[in-house]
Order: C-alpha cells, then structure tokens, then sequence
C-alpha cells in the first residue's frame, strides 16, 4: 500500500470514529443521567435523538458545501465546534443545555464524515477510494462502540462528565491530524459541471427510493434497541450494573465483519434475496430480546446486529450499482433518510417504553420491518 494511501486511510478511520463517539456516548448512561437530571426517559433520550437529529438537519448542507470549497475550513469549524459542544455538555448542571449542546454537536458533525465522504467520492480514484471507504465504514462501527464504552466505563471511577472531556479531546486530535495529512487539492476524478443530477432528480429516481427508506427503516428498529437496552438490563429480572451494560455494547463490533460478509452473500444470492434474508435475521432477534433470560438476549443482540449490518451494507451497496454519477449526493441523500429513521425510531419507541416498558419498545421496532422486507421483494422482482 501507498504510503499515501495508509495515512489518509488512517486520517479518515481517526476522524470518522471519534466523530461517532460522540454520537453514542450517552446511551449506555441514560438510567443514570435521568437520575441526575430529574427527568422521564423520553427526554432522556433527547440526549441521543437530539444529536440524531442535528445530523439530519445539516447533512445535506455539509454534502453540498463539500462540493463548493476546499474541505479543510469545513473539517476545522466541524471539530471546533463539535468539541466546544462536547465541553459545554460536561459543564452544565442545566438538563436544557446538556441537550442544546449535544444537538449542536450534531449539527457539526457532517462537517466531519458527510463533507468528507463526498470529497472522497469526488477527488480520489476508483481503486484508492476502494480501500479508504473501508477504513471510513469500519470506523463508524468501532466510533460507535467507542462512544459506548467510553461512556459507560469512565462513569463508575470517575464522572460520566469526563467522558465527554476525553471525546472533545480526540476530535480535536483527529481534526488537526486530518488538516497536516489531508492533500489541499485532489487528483483523480472530476465530475463535469451540469451533467449530474441534483438532489431532487436522485430523491425522485423510483429504484433509488427504495433504498433511503431501507436505510431509515433499518437504523429506526437498530437504534431504539440499544438505546433502551440500559433501562432492560437494570431492572427486572437483570439488575445489572452500568459496566456490565456496557460490556454487552461489545455485540455491536459484529458490524466490522458483517459489512463485506453482506456484500459477498449480496453477490451470490442478489441484493433482494439478502434483503430478505437480513430482515428474517431481524425480526426473529427481536423476539428473542422478549425472552427475561441472559442468554437469549445476547442471541438476540448479535441477530439485531447481524440483520441491521446485512440491512443497512447491502442498500447501501444497491445504492452505488444503480448511480452512473453523483455518487456524493445520493449516499448523502441517503445519510439524510437514514438518520431521519434513528431519530423517528429513538422518539418513538420513548414513548412506547414509557407507556409499556420494553415490550413497547420491541412491538414499536417490529411494525417497521415491512419496509427492509418490501424494498426485498421489490430488488428480488426487478
């Protein structure tokens, strides 16, 4: 490998999962901060929703802008204020500010993966953005488990606080390492002005629509799942304490090995039927988190994983074999649905926990899996 090659390669897997650690960071501490706070699980979980939702707010601002200015200002305001959030949230005793500070950081936090993604997508060639596609996915895996972990492990001997210090710290590290190895002009290819589509042309393509309801649909029954999953496990019939609950996050690094696992099955049995396939995975898991026993549980955790990852790979591959151009656009388009889905899905299913407990939160996520089964149906036809 190009020496070249292995320090962008880094740069983006650095940048990308200290970016999701931020996302996450809460969720294994949510008992916790509702006891601190004095508040109802549903708000609550605006400490993760919110974040959600500011990514879905600015998404489509930072893939545009990607494309009009040079990424490094983008990636330096992004991690400026992404870690000035951070600090924010570790400093208040005010539960108002703690959520307006965590949907802050998702507002910036596209600056850092989706301006990035489309920059890649727009300046490298096809071979080299092969393999730093593969650090950016497995990065948003291990950022993901990392916000977990980080969360949930530095709680016990110290403050949850410090773990929002540790992750402003390595955002701040991650965004001047990219700003030193990061290339000031690109090389490779350029798309032409005025021969892609726009955004609407790709949001009205009927065998692109599919596949951004796919995404929202998948991450709408993953993520309620593993944010509610802290209140399951602490009470009845569990009792587990805050590290062992974040132990159990470790499930979701099955995702690392899914995504290319997905692409290969994709090619042998074609996109639709792995559709299928991954969303049978699913719903059978789900069911499984019904079961009060720890072993069924953990069964169904690594299914929810394993069919979310099949899911969510494999739409996203679609996605790209059906594009001939605007390759930055479309998977932007696509971030924009997916992340609409885990803020719909978070909200949602809060409601339904505080009304039914856990069993709400499980009959919520299961309603959805008409849409991953149907966009199946629908790949397998065509």
């Amino acid at each position: 490998m190009k020496t070249g090659t292995f320090k962008l390669q880094m740069v983006v897997f650095a940048l990308v999962s200290a970016s999701f650690t931020n996302i996450y960071i809460t969720q294994p501490i949510l008992p916790v901060l509702q006891e601190e706070f004095s508040v109802s699980p549903v708000q609550v979980s605006m400490t993760v929703s919110l974040v959600i939702l500011g990514i879905v707010l600015s998404n489509l601002f930072f893939g545009f802008l990607a494309d009009k200015i040079a990424i490094q200002p983008i990636i330096l305001i992004g991690g400026i204020c992404v870690a000035s959030g951070g600090l924010v949230a570790a400093w208040t005793h005010d539960f108002r500010a703690l959520v307006m500070a965590r949907m802050f950081q998702g507002l910036f936090i596209p600056a850092l993966t989706t301006s990035l993604a489309a920059w890649l997508a727009k300046t490298l060639p096809r071979e080299r953005l092969t393999i730093i596609m593969g650090s950016y996915v497995s990065a948003t895996v291990l950022g993901g488990l990392g916000g977990r972990l980080l969360g949930g492990w530095i709680h016990p001997p110290l403050h949850w606080r410090y773990a929002f210090v540790s992750a402003s710290g390595l955002i701040l590290l991650a965004t001047f390492a990219a700003l030193v190895v990061l290339p000031r002009s690109g090389t490779g290819k350029k798309p032409l002005s005025g021969q892609e589509p726009g955004f609407i042309d790709l949001l009205l393509r009927r065998d692109l629509l599919p596949l951004y309801a796919c995404g929202a649909g998948s991450l709408l029954i993953f993520s309620p799942v593993f944010n509610f999953l802290p209140y399951r496990l602490a009470g009845d019939p569990f009792h587990f304490s805050t590290e062992l609950i974040t132990l159990i996050y470790f499930v979701y690094i099955l995702g690392i090995f899914l995504g290319p696992l997905a692409g290969r099955i994709s090619n042998s049995l074609g996109g639709g039927q792995t559709l299928i396939v991954g969303t049978l995975v699913l719903g059978g898991s789900l069911t499984l988190l019904l079961v009060p026993w720890v072993p069924a549980v953990i069964l169904g955790l690594l299914g929810v994983c394993a069919g979310f990852f099949t899911i969510h790979s494999v739409a996203v591959g679609l996605l790209n074999q059906k594009l001939s151009g605007s390759q930055g656009k479309a998977n932007a388009l696509y971030v924009l649905f997916y992340y609409c889905g885990g803020w719909l899905g978070i909200t949602g299913a809060g409601y339904g926990f505080q009304e039914f407990g856990w069993n709400g939160v499980v009959g919520f996520v299961i309603c959805f899996l008409a849409v991953p089964l149907v966009t199946g149906i629908m790949e397998k036809r065509g």
